[in-house]
């Protein structure tokens, strides 16, 4: 399905991304592989959250040497950095991004496609008692399921 669609991505990473990219790879002691910032680097532009194959396709043309079990493990060790998320959805494949701002996500039951969603009001709710009892929450993040405009046109 992915194949042939065209590359959703801006012309360049936001320069801000690169320099978090930077910042956090030296404060770990992380190597900047030319794989680990080409990966990075298409993630931050791609607005389409992509899958490892993706990226892997994407890339392929640029890095004739690099291989999907490359891309799996770099996103691995960039998730562990918390550089990457893994996008909450019930696919079967995981979808990718660079997240430093946080959002929540709407997802297209028919398409798949996923689309980033500032809520506030969810964002600044307080969490129920019983949450509190139970621990300390670290990350809460809101995803909406449902037909897209463009699949309900059809």
């Amino acid at each position: 399905m992915y194949a042939n669609a065209p590359t959703p991505v801006c012309n360049e990473a936001p320069e801000e991304y690169m320099k978090i990219f930077e910042d956090v790879c030296r404060q770990k002691k992380l190597r900047i592989t030319p794989q680990r910032l080409e990966i990075y680097s298409e993630l931050a532009r791609a607005t389409d959250h992509p899958t490892a194959e993706m990226l892997y396709q994407r890339l392929s043309a640029k890095m004739p040497t690099l291989s999907l079990d490359t891309v799996y493990r770099t996103l691995g060790t960039l998730i562990s950095h918390d550089l990457v998320h893994k996008v909450e959805s019930t696919q079967n494949q995981a979808r990718f991004e660079v997240q430093h701002l946080h959002h929540h996500h709407v997802i297209c039951r028919n398409c798949n496609a996923i689309t980033d969603l500032t809520w506030n009001l969810v964002d600044h709710t307080n969490l129920q008692g019983e949450l509190h009892a139970w621990g300390k929450v670290e990350r809460a993040h809101m995803v909406v399921y449902g037909t897209c405009a463009q699949c309900r046109a059809q």
